[in-house]
């Protein structure tokens, strides 16, 4: 879906690394909630790693993860939702038509808040070479269209070995010196005009001045099914219940 430049907006909620999965399956619950209106908002903003594997072009992929793609899609009839794509869910937009999509070529996103800026980004946007070779091929549609045929013909190999590998992973480790790395990771990116630089993927829910902006990395809802809110030009934190959800 095609974009203008953002307006951030009160209430809008963020949503950062979810790795919706047969591991974390809580997501479902959170946008249902989100349809039956028990969490309310203008605005949904996902980072990334939404889903723990979901690639256009991989159909197995997209059949495994359907009862939350079609609350997306039905929920964005309502709600102006934003997806910028992470390192576990890309090549999007045949998926979620009427979704803003930004992919990570295309991030950070600036969007303005009452005339100021604020940059988001999933967070996996400056990597080494090596990785950024990586992410361009992983997408390119002739590697996914051999990739979905090698995992048909043999009987879903590739996702059966990512399951295994995702499974073992802790998505909730802390990193060592993080304010450093991240100083590192973003001393390309102009700050000048930021005042709020918002980013997921790290796992971290980690705040702290870089010259005169705030970065924010979001709590992983993988990690305690956190999430934040943003509010008067802050971002406030709060916890998804699973009594939020209507069973009838």
């Amino acid at each position: 879906m095609s974009h203008n430049l953002l307006k951030l907006q009160e209430g809008a909620i963020f949503i950062s690394d979810a790795h919706y999965s047969f591991k974390h399956k809580e997501l479902l619950g959170f946008f249902k909630a989100l349809h039956q209106q028990h969490i309310q908002t203008p605005q949904l903003i996902l980072m990334g790693d939404v889903f723990d594997l979901l690639f256009g072009g991989i159909a197995k992929t997209i059949e495994r993860n359907q009862a939350v793609i079609e609350l997306i899609n039905t929920l964005s009839d309502n709600i102006e939702i934003i997806y910028l794509e992470g390192n576990h869910d890309f090549n999007l937009a045949s998926v979620f038509p009427a979704v803003t999509l930004f992919p990570m070529q295309q991030q950070p996103v600036k969007c303005l808040y009452k005339g100021q800026d604020i940059l988001l980004a999933h967070g996996d946007f400056n990597g080494p070479f090596s990785y950024r070779l990586y992410t361009w091929l992983i997408r390119s549609r002739a590697v996914l269209a051999t990739l979905n045929l090698f995992n048909k013909i043999t009987k879903q190999s590739i996702l059966t070995a990512l399951d295994r590998k995702l499974s073992r992973k802790d998505d909730c480790q802390k990193m060592h010196d993080f304010e450093t790395h991240i100083r590192r990771h973003l001393s390309r990116v102009s700050l000048e005009k930021c005042i709020l630089f918002i980013e997921g993927h790290h796992h971290q829910d980690s705040s702290f001045m870089i010259e005169n902006c705030q970065y924010v990395n979001l709590p992983a809802f993988a990690c305690g099914l956190g999430f934040m809110r943003f509010s008067n030009g802050m971002l406030q934190k709060e916890y998804f219940v699973e009594s939020e959800v209507d069973c009838g």
